[in-house]
């Protein structure tokens, strides 16, 4: 692994430098004096107002994390917004905030490419571990995460996302284990381990809840004598005014939001709704978002599904930065934990890759498969649900498989027709190893600019959510440390 040394000290020289390097090149340019005055004027409001930003306390803090989400799915994302007669892409929603990169490898002795569970971790409690670890070191001992140390100073605490909520991710925040695979025993965890007197997480919101309704143990229940609202539906928990929280949404994870149906509710609608009840806390609040499912179309190599899921986490992420803007004192921070399938846009000797057969689809490959085994019929399916007409040789390989009567099987000759349409690559069904993109707004952002490792996220976090509002000193920040 590379080395970069830094630190926040280092940070500062080369942003200074780069502010010299610029009233330079401004100089040498001017030809008179107010010009050359108008030149140092522009630099000491530039860094009048760093100064000021690097200052600003932090009351809030909101993570989210699009799994899975390397960078073919943010630069994919940019061109599916666009028209095609468009001569120039459009930026997305995360772009104006792009503050730098990560490293993403654990600290695995048999793997050097990360799994979610470690990478979580990573960013939650500061520590480099193996894959499968939920909050754990590599001696199997627990760490502390950033959102324990936020209810430890009085913050309230949340966590959402599109997967079951004792998911690898949200888990690594509020949960330690010895393998992301027990859920039933995340669950617990979430109500079991408490903090002087309370549970740890006050908002929870995502799918799961055969994990929390079982035989064996009724959280449900639980949590609802507790004090917690609980609610199922997007109706029920626009309507619900409790400050702490239960959203259980679906069995497993939430349906992608291509094949949602009113009734669930969005990545936004939950983001929204955590921020209505942390927001009530004078001392502040840590948010967890994931946008879980990114990795999930990755995975199965569902280029339809990877850029639904990037809709709908853009559109969480907006809201959290509308919040941010309009508060003042809070910071977004907004990564990845890894990339997944090796997604290429373009494949072969085409230099083209087309978006209008994704949107041509009403819904994911999986969805239609499942429907045509429950109606038997292949034709109707694709016509009602495919805005583009397939040609005999599609329609014929999707019917050899619905002959199968395998879902997965049916859904992969659908997902090959969108991928050849679009000229869509993969490289594999698992995660990749390249660095991923770090995005930030609010007070202490250029904490994170540059290039840092996962395991910086938790340690410049921590500085800001133990009640001093300062930005955390990292002395070893960067890869390898």
């Amino acid at each position: 692994m590379g080395r970069y040394e830094g630190g926040n000290k280092e940070m500062k020289k080369r942003a200074l430098l780069g502010v010299t390097l610029l009233t330079f090149t401004t100089l040498a340019g001017c030809t008179n004096l107010s010009e050359q005055k108008s030149g140092e004027k522009q630099t000491e409001v530039a860094e009048a107002k760093a100064t000021e930003s690097e200052k600003a306390p932090v009351k809030n803090v909101i993570f989210m994390i699009g799994d899975g989400m390397g960078n073919p799915y943010t630069t994919g994302y940019r061109y599916f917004k666009a028209n095609h007669s468009d001569k120039r892409v459009p930026q997305t929603a995360f772009d104006t905030y792009l503050v730098g990169q990560q490293a993403t490898y654990p600290e695995d002795e048999e793997e050097n490419v990360t799994d979610s569970a470690s990478a979580a971790t990573a960013m939650a409690a500061g520590v480099k571990t193996y894959n499968n670890a939920i909050a754990l070191d590599n001696d199997k001992s627990k760490t502390e995460t950033v959102l324990e140390r936020a209810k430890k100073v009085g913050k309230s605490t949340g966590l959402v996302a599109t997967s079951e909520i004792t998911h690898a991710t949200p888990a690594a925040y509020g949960a330690h284990n010895v393998s992301r695979k027990n859920m039933a025993e995340i669950a617990d965890d979430y109500f079991d381990d408490q903090i002087d007197g309370q549970h740890k997480v006050d908002v929870l919101l995502g799918g799961g809840s055969e994990l929390f309704a079982r035989k064996d143990r009724d959280l449900v229940k639980e949590f609802s004598q507790a004090g917690y609202g609980h609610v199922t539906d997007k109706k029920s928990l626009k309507e619900n005014q409790d400050d702490k929280i239960l959203g259980l949404f679906a069995p497993g994870g939430l349906p992608k939001m291509i094949d949602r149906t009113e009734e669930v509710p969005s990545l936004a609608d939950m983001t929204e709704a955590a921020l209505q009840r942390l927001d009530k806390n004078e001392k502040g609040f840590f948010l967890m978002v994931e946008g879980s499912q990114i990795d999930w179309a990755g995975h199965s190599n569902d280029i339809v599904g990877a850029m639904s899921e990037m809709q709908d986490f853009e559109a969480a992420f907006e809201k959290a930065i509308d919040f941010a803007k309009k508060d003042g004192e809070t910071l977004v921070v907004t990564t990845a934990d890894h990339s997944t399938g090796g997604l290429s846009l373009g494949k072969g000797d085409q230099y083209n890759w087309l978006t209008e057969p994704l949107h041509a689809a009403k819904r994911t490959p999986d969805f239609m498969a499942e429907e045509i085994i429950k109606n038997g019929n292949v034709e109707k399916t694709v016509t009602e649900y495919i805005d583009f007409q397939l040609s005999e040789a599609e329609l014929k390989a999707v019917k050899t498989a619905a002959e199968s009567k395998d879902v997965e099987k049916i859904a992969q000759a659908l997902r090959k027709i969108f991928d050849e349409r679009s000229n869509t690559g993969w490289t594999t069904g698992g995660h990749t190893g390249e660095d991923v993109n770090v995005y930030a707004y609010g007070p202490q952002a250029e904490a994170f600019s540059g290039q840092i490792d996962n395991t910086d996220q938790a340690k410049i976090i921590f500085g800001l959510v133990d009640g001093t509002g300062q930005k955390a000193e990292i002395k070893d920040k960067g890869i390898g440390k």
